[in-house]
């Protein structure tokens, strides 16, 4: 059976995204809304990325390696959801063709799984880094660095490609309205005609292992980093070590603490609202706010930001000086 094939043989060839069912006065503001919001936030992370490349020092560290990819998906990931909504938000109606809608759905649970990795690689490497300062040298080589980095990435975008093969080939009878301003599993399932199988299940099941694994696994670590600083040994180093894992917590707290609100969501009318404000959330508003948590009152990126500017003030007097003696 081909993709989207419907039981009379004929296919659903598009579906229609309700979005946030606004006046048209609203949809302008959101519009100027996601437009800023988007633009911020490739600025922000762009930043990052330039940051860590160009800084011999940074380029160095293993937290900033990760921290630059961690950049880079959350790039994709705004720009898997906002330019849609964007898009969206100009027509009338959110016409969508049923491949590019699996193709976000792919997407986007690629990068958020791959987002899931790097917190926990993070976290990883914020425990090696305080529970085995002694050997965290040789453990957090570079080498190791750059094979976690890419395992990240490729596990992150294998993790759900049986699910979305399995729900991509159910047959859709119509209605073929999403009541959501993206491409979900759940509104998806909801449109698909029986019978349905075992895709919602396997799907369900993927993401329950694998975000309860990572998160129990984030938790492990921080907790093992937070009794280690107890001790007395760490009285002088600890305010500041807490101060460096505290950012870290709370964008892992923002990431799964929306995941969180979807679980318990009580079923009800207003749930698909509260599910679009959830994801909106994660989707969106968490990339823009990622970069200012980590970085805001960073010493080494504000020390980086400082080297950053000499050397190009440094550079420009060259130029000057050159164009003098020419």
């Amino acid at each position: 059976m081909e993709l989207g094939q419907t039981v009379n043989g004929t296919k659903v060839t598009e579906f229609i995204l309700l979005g946030f069912g606004v006046g048209q006065q609203e949809r302008f503001l959101l519009l100027i809304f996601f437009s800023i919001l988007y633009v911020v936030t490739l600025a922000e992370n762009l930043t990052i990325i330039i940051l860590v490349v160009l800084d011999t020092h940074l380029s160095r560290l293993p937290m900033y390696i990760l921290l630059s990819n961690f950049s880079l998906l959350e790039i994709g990931y705004v720009s898997t959801t906002v330019p849609r909504m964007i898009f969206d938000l100009t027509s009338p109606q959110g016409v969508i063709s049923f491949r590019d809608c699996f193709l976000q759905f792919y997407l986007l649970f690629s990068l958020g799984s791959s987002e899931d990795l790097f917190l926990l690689s993070m976290a990883f490497d914020r425990y090696l880094a305080i529970c085995h300062p002694l050997r965290y040298a040789q453990m957090m080589s570079s080498g190791f660095c750059f094979a976690l980095v890419i395992a990240c990435w490729a596990l992150g975008f294998m993790a759900f490609i049986i699910p979305v093969t399995m729900i991509s080939k159910l047959s859709f009878c119509g209605p073929n309205i999403i009541d959501h301003f993206l491409c979900d599993p759940a509104p998806i399932l909801s449109l698909a005609c029986p019978p349905i199988g075992s895709a919602p299940l396997v799907c369900q099941l993927f993401l329950d292992i694998f975000i309860l694994t990572i998160v129990l696994l984030i938790v492990l670590s921080y907790g093992t980093v937070i009794l280690t600083l107890m001790k007395p040994s760490f009285a002088g180093s600890r305010r500041k070590a807490f101060s460096t894992i505290s950012y870290h917590l709370i964008v892992v707290a923002l990431f799964y603490g929306s995941l969180a609100a979807i679980y318990i969501c009580p079923k009800g009318e207003n749930q698909a609202e509260v599910t679009k404000v959830v994801t909106l959330f994660y989707t969106s508003i968490a990339p823009f706010l990622n970069p200012m948590i980590y970085c805001l009152r960073n010493d080494q990126v504000k020390e980086a930001l400082s080297r950053l500017r000499r050397k190009k003030v440094s550079l420009l007097g060259r130029n000057n000086d050159n164009i003098k003696g020419g």
